[in-house]
């Protein structure tokens, strides 16, 4: 896939998801807002019904006061007699209705009945309806006096009363929560009643101190106590629900799946993205690989081709010198040849989940041995020196002699590789617990903390500076991880640029082995 091919699929995904993520933003906040203003517009109504009601039970209840006092004021004036006579709601029983008639009507006595004959005189239809009509105003005039008295008194000696007076916290309580849940708020709530000022004259609190450090601001609403009411000292009713934000997100639980699905693809095109340009940088990689292996391969055979063409050559002198120096070439080439195919067979091993590993109990020291003694011949040729210190006393292991001893070698030969100055190679083992410790620690180049964390992935090469000499395939270091985890053993590694560079391999040992 092409780098401009890549990039344009990136910024697609880009686009998307990032209008995916606006427009669930937008839903959530409008969703928010919806449930917000409702809730508001709930506990105002509620509010709004509750003072509504206080009020008419001020005035109902100071209506049957006033009544109270009219009857029993009739009654010491003796103008309602004991008996079967029956009040209607104002108080008045129907012997006014005898009393106006100007008849001698008593308790016990019915009304005129109705006749159609001329001859009973006036008490016709006519006269019945017009007595009837004087009455109903006669009866209406009276209780609006009554009523005209008792509200202009209630008015007047409203203004005058405290609010404590005027309203029954304990049935204001009862009456908000009745109100409030049924206009569908169901949240725990305090409430208080303050003046003008601001001062408070009651408080009331229904939530525990737990649940109010739930929120430590509350949400507080306003209302007039009896708002159609002009007077100098106006009362408000306060109600806060402390844990309203909580029935907000609660409100909001149908949301999460949406959120939870955006988060989803979220994840999947992070991952894609980051899958996308490990799989361009793995065929950048790659693509090096094979430039490198062709010239690796290419170099000793163009040599071992020349070599060929010297013998076969009748110009040039067949003597024991020359043909022991072409076959010493080729020889060399050959077994050059040789390494660098293994190199690549070793690929196999990092296709497999594990590799294929021949364990026998080896003495570690003793192979360590074995490897500085075939390795030291080169790193004197070149001016250096290595210096073991094999301190471990228990260092029997179960190992792959092979694989091992091919893990050792790649340490020490990178060491030799990566070394602009003699080499100075330290090589130490030790006990710690019930696992051996080797570290291979030299002074060559370092490695820079950005590779550092690389240096273990396939096919990845640290840059070498000015050093053009070094050849590889980049599967070195890849293989040793490889082949340490196979025997349940850790490595790490610490470098400083121009200082050098040390390797750590932790592995477990076997128990109960004499010192």
């Amino acid at each position: 896939m092409k780098k401009r091919t890549i990039w344009i699929l990136i910024i697609l995904m880009v686009v998307t998801i990032v209008g995916l993520v606006l427009v669930q933003i937008r839903y959530v906040r409008i969703n928010a807002e919806m449930i917000e203003n409702q809730f508001k517009e709930n506990v105002q109504r509620s509010l709004f019904q509750a003072v509504r009601l206080v009020e008419e039970n001020e005035a109902l209840q100071y209506l049957s006061e006033t009544l109270e006092d009219v009857d029993y004021s009739a009654k010491s004036k003796g103008l309602i007699k004991s008996g079967n006579a029956q009040k209607d709601v104002l108080g008045m029983t129907t012997d006014s209705m005898a009393m106006d008639s100007g008849k001698d009507f008593t308790l016990n006595q019915k009304l005129p009945s109705i006749q159609l004959s001329t001859k009973h005189g006036k008490a016709t239809i006519e006269e019945t309806s017009r007595y009837l009509q004087k009455k109903f105003q006669q009866d209406f005039s009276r209780s609006k006096t009554i009523l005209d008295q008792a509200v202009f008194r209630w008015l007047r000696e409203s203004d005058q009363k405290e609010i404590s007076q005027r309203v029954n916290f304990d049935e204001l309580n009862d009456i908000l929560q009745t109100l409030l849940e049924n206009n569908g708020v169901t949240l725990p709530f305090n409430y208080s009643v303050v003046d003008k000022q601001g001062r408070l004259v009651y408080k009331h609190t229904n939530i525990s101190v737990d649940e109010q450090k739930i929120s430590q601001t509350g949400n507080v609403f306003t209302q007039k106590l009896f708002p159609f009411e002009e007077t100098n000292q106006p009362y408000y009713l306060q109600v806060d629900f402390p844990t309203r934000q909580n029935y907000i997100l609660n409100s909001m639980n149908l949301l999460l799946p949406s959120v939870v699905l955006v988060i989803l693809i979220l994840t999947i095109f992070i991952i894609a993205i980051i899958i996308i340009l490990r799989q361009k940088q793995l065929n950048n990689i790659k693509n090096d690989f094979v430039n490198n292996m062709t010239h690796e391969l290419k170099t000793p055979i163009a040599t071992i081709s020349l070599a060929s063409q010297m013998l076969q050559d009748p110009n040039i002198g067949k003597t024991p010198e020359m043909l022991q120096h072409v076959s010493k070439v080729i020889h060399d080439e050959t077994q050059r040849l040789s390494f660098q195919v293994e190199k690549v067979l070793q690929m196999a091993i990092f296709e497999k989940e594990k590799s294929p590993l021949n364990l026998t109990e080896i003495h570690i020291n003793s192979l360590i041995q074995d490897v500085i003694h075939s390795f030291s011949l080169r790193v004197t040729n070149s001016g250096g020196k290595i210096i073991p210190s094999l301190k471990a006393e228990k260092d029997l292991a179960l190992i792959d002699e092979v694989h091992f001893t091919n893990v050792i070698f790649n340490l020490m030969d990178n060491a030799l590789k990566y070394s602009n100055k003699p080499l100075l190679l330290n090589i130490e083992t030790w006990n710690e617990k019930d696992r051996i410790f080797i570290s291979i620690e030299d002074n060559g180049i370092g490695i820079r903390k950005e590779d550092l964390k690389r240096i273990f992935e396939k096919f990845y090469r640290v840059s070498t500076g000015n050093l053009h000499n070094v050849k590889g395939f980049g599967l070195g270091l890849a293989y040793v991880k490889k082949i340490i985890t196979d025997h349940k053993g850790t490595i790490k590694v610490e470098s400083e640029p121009n200082i050098g560079t040390k390797f750590t391999i932790s592995l477990p040992i076997l128990k109960n082995q004499e010192k």
